[in-house]
């Protein structure tokens, strides 16, 4: 039996501010923006190529047993892309705030590009959640 991993809650204050970021500004995905339940808002927003999807809850009570995140408080979240400058030039484009390009060298976090598997940038969401970006060799279905 496979266990995949499919959505992943991404905790934010505003979903209309939160759709127009990952949707507009980050090119992403809007699959789903429904109520589920009255009072229950779900907005699910997938990144390009991804099988895995990013939902934007409001109003659901947490499942019993679990707890919740708060908006700003997530943060190491991880995209892949094959070409870290022209994905940082696309946000840069469509406004969002991104770091330059790096890599961890003999004196840790260096400015560039470094060998495979090893440029990153990273950016936030207006509530402050964190994401990264690796740069790969090879789209997914190739590795």
């Amino acid at each position: 039996m496979n266990w995949t991993l499919e959505v992943i809650t991404v905790p934010v204050t505003d979903l209309d501010r939160a759709k127009e970021f990952y949707g507009e500004k980050c090119g992403f995905t809007v699959d789903l923006d429904q109520e589920v339940a009255p009072g229950v808002r779900i907005v699910q927003i997938t990144p390009p190529g991804s099988r895995c999807s990013i939902s934007l809850i409001q109003g659901m009570p947490p499942f019993p047993g679990t707890g919740l995140t708060a908006p700003g408080a997530l943060h190491g979240l991880q995209l892949c892309v094959t070409d870290i400058e022209a994905a940082r030039d696309r946000l840069l484009t469509a406004g969002v705030h991104v770091s330059p390009v790096m890599h961890v060298g003999a004196t840790g976090w260096e400015a560039g590009k470094g060998g495979t598997w090893n440029s990153f940038m990273s950016f936030q969401d207006p509530d402050g959640n964190g994401w990264v970006v690796q740069e790969a060799p090879s789209e997914l279905a190739q590795r």
